[in-house]
């Protein structure tokens, strides 16, 4: 079944927010790419010798890390809030993240004067916090659960009226998170797989969506925590599994997937690696050491999947795109 097809099975279609063809997904990313460009940086593309060394593989990394406010998430922010209309602009926008799409919807609402309710769980990272209060975000704690964090945005979407943009699992935000792929495969054209990691699912989505449409035949791997494993387990039993505890230093994939990017993820992507937390701390380390910049421990899942599997991508041109930096430099893991 093609993506169109399953696309066409579900209750809702999926939609482009210019009210286009709904089913001409390529013309979607392209306009959402031109859309948001005035609200991102081209983030660049990175390589280290020693790394791809390690690897047995050429390394090429998209670093998001370096994207406004620190992570991908900058650019499926913007995306949601730049399609709302100006009378749902005017009643302010709700989200609820542990915390980089918090930061990002803040920065974005910021910077096209919308009022931004931040629901964040109350062991989000205090830089992650921080950097919301930045951007002028109003933070609205709540308990470290997914039931806590939709219940609480929920009271405030009836409160406030304002529209609730969800981090991964809405149209908009994954054709704005299909970008940094799709800057990647322009650069280089010739990539036989991009890795990503695997939380709430917007960004491999998006990335999948991106190589079919903008690549030959290049294949997209997702690295997950194996103690966060429910994209494994949906990948395998083909429905949305859930996670009885998120043990992970990777804080930023302790959600579940959703069914806007799980039809997506099913089709697309060609299989999901389970990493361990030694393992993430370890490529982590590794790209501190030999490229000299911070990334956050979701990023390194992805690096850590490409380590763990050295035969799968051995001789490869290999993307890794590093999701974000917003690691709070007083306590790494290494």
């Amino acid at each position: 079944m093609t993506l169109e097809e399953k696309i066409k099975s579900l209750k809702t279609p999926l939609k482009s927010p210019q009210g286009d063809n709904p089913y001409d997904l390529k013309q979607t990313l392209i306009q959402t790419h031109n859309r948001i460009k005035p609200f991102i940086h081209k983030t660049p593309v990175l390589t280290s010798q020693l790394l791809n060394e390690k690897a047995g593989c050429n390394l090429f990394f998209k670093c998001e890390n370096f994207q406004k406010m620190g992570a991908f998430k900058m650019r499926g922010a913007a995306n949601a809030i730049l399609s709302l209309s100006e009378e749902e602009r005017q009643r302010g926008v709700v989200t609820h993240s542990s915390g980089n799409f918090a930061q990002a919807v803040s920065l974005a609402a910021q910077k096209l004067g919308v009022k931004a309710y931040i629901v964040m769980p109350e062991n989000a990272p205090q830089v992650k916090k921080d950097g919301v209060r930045t951007y002028e975000g109003e933070i609205i704690e709540c308990e470290s659960t997914p039931q806590a964090r939709e219940a609480t945005a929920n009271s405030i979407k009836e409160e406030k009226g304002a529209t609730f943009l969800h981090p991964s699992n809405q149209d908009e935000v994954i054709y704005g998170n299909s970008t940094a792929a799709i800057e990647l495969l322009e650069e280089q054209p010739n990539l036989d797989v991009i890795v990503t990691p695997v939380g709430g699912g917007g960004l491999i989505a998006g990335t999948a969506l991106a190589a079919h449409y903008f690549s030959n035949n290049c294949k997209v791997i997702g690295g997950e925590p194996k103690n966060a494993d429910d994209a494994f387990r949906s990948k395998q039993s083909g429905k949305i599994e859930y996670n009885s505890a998120v043990n992970t230093i990777a804080d930023g994939l302790r959600t579940h997937l959703g069914d806007r990017n799980f039809p997506i993820i099913q089709t697309y992507v060609d299989k999901i690696i389970c990493v361990e937390e030694v393992e993430i701390i370890e490529a982590m380390q590794l790209i501190w050491e030999h490229m000299k910049i911070i990334v956050e421990p979701s990023s390194a899942v992805a690096f850590a999947a490409v380590l763990k599997n050295r035969k799968e991508f051995a001789t490869k041109n290999v993307g890794i795109i590093l999701s974000g930096g917003n690691v709070d430099v007083r306590n790494l893991p290494f």
